[in-house]
């Protein structure tokens, strides 16, 4: 059988007591539209608009479900928590369950979903940890992630480095220009209004990459991530999701 589960993801749950509304509590503070269609990919990011954590938002019933990198959980919960200030909202990880993906679609159990980020990602779902080890989809997700030219997680975003229209936010589906405020919702909105997104983060050849610019580097796959500057030649790195929304 196919792997299918991220091992490098973890689920943060926001379970609220009754009469707490934790699409509300995080409506206030992420980047895309909590009242929408879910699952949704969102940011969580700086006053100034910079990527702090990008995950993707699950229902749940009356709970949440966050769809997260394993090695930033404890911080995104620690952050989460303090924005909750006696707000009566469990926020903590649930290690009983675990994120899977497929490259096809209609091929996971019900409740999985396309990507919100790309259809051409395939989709994902959360299911109940298995009581045997699982094995790893990671590297093929990986592959076919960066493949498709989309960057995700603190080592290709940064940490709090990066504008978050820099991050392809608003062409991957992570950003609401018609919901209220959340943090970092100022610079964002005029970044978009000016039509100004200057620098952009790229999945380029290994070989085309700009030490001064590179982020991150996957040798094995001959790719690296640059934050690069759109008038320095980068047109012909773009992938083609982002190439017909340049247009």
């Amino acid at each position: 059988m196919t792997a299918t589960r991220l091992s490098t993801r973890a689920v943060i749950r926001l379970s609220p007591e009754p009469g707490e509304d934790a699409h509300a509590f995080l409506q206030a503070l992420v980047s895309q539209d909590m009242a929408g269609a879910l699952p949704a990919w969102t940011g969580l990011l700086t006053p100034q608009g910079k990527a702090l954590f990008d995950f993707l938002v699950w229902p749940a019933g009356g709970d949440l479900l966050i769809d997260c990198e394993a090695s930033a959980a404890d911080a995104l919960v620690k952050r989460l928590s303090l924005y909750r200030l006696r707000r009566r909202i469990a926020i903590a990880r649930d290690d009983g369950l675990a994120v899977h993906w497929s490259p096809l679609p209609g091929t996971g159990p019900d409740g999985a979903a396309p990507d919100p980020r790309l259809a051409a990602l395939g989709e994902r779902w959360i299911a109940p940890l298995a009581a045997e080890p699982e094995a790893s989809a990671e590297t093929a997700w990986l592959a076919h992630r960066l493949n498709l030219g989309v960057p995700e997680g603190r080592a290709e975003l940064g940490d709090g480095e990066t504008l978050w229209l820099e991050c392809n936010a608003a062409e991957l589906n992570g950003v609401s220009f018609t919901k209220g405020c959340y943090v970092g919702q100022e610079n964002t909105a005029r970044m978009n209004w000016r039509q100004k997104v200057n620098r952009r983060l790229l999945v380029v050849p290994l070989d085309r990459s700009d030490p001064a610019r590179q982020r991150i580097a996957y040798p094995d796959l001959g790719l690296a991530i640059d934050h690069l500057r759109m008038d320095d030649g980068a047109a012909d790195l773009l992938p083609a999701w982002l190439s017909l929304a340049e247009d």
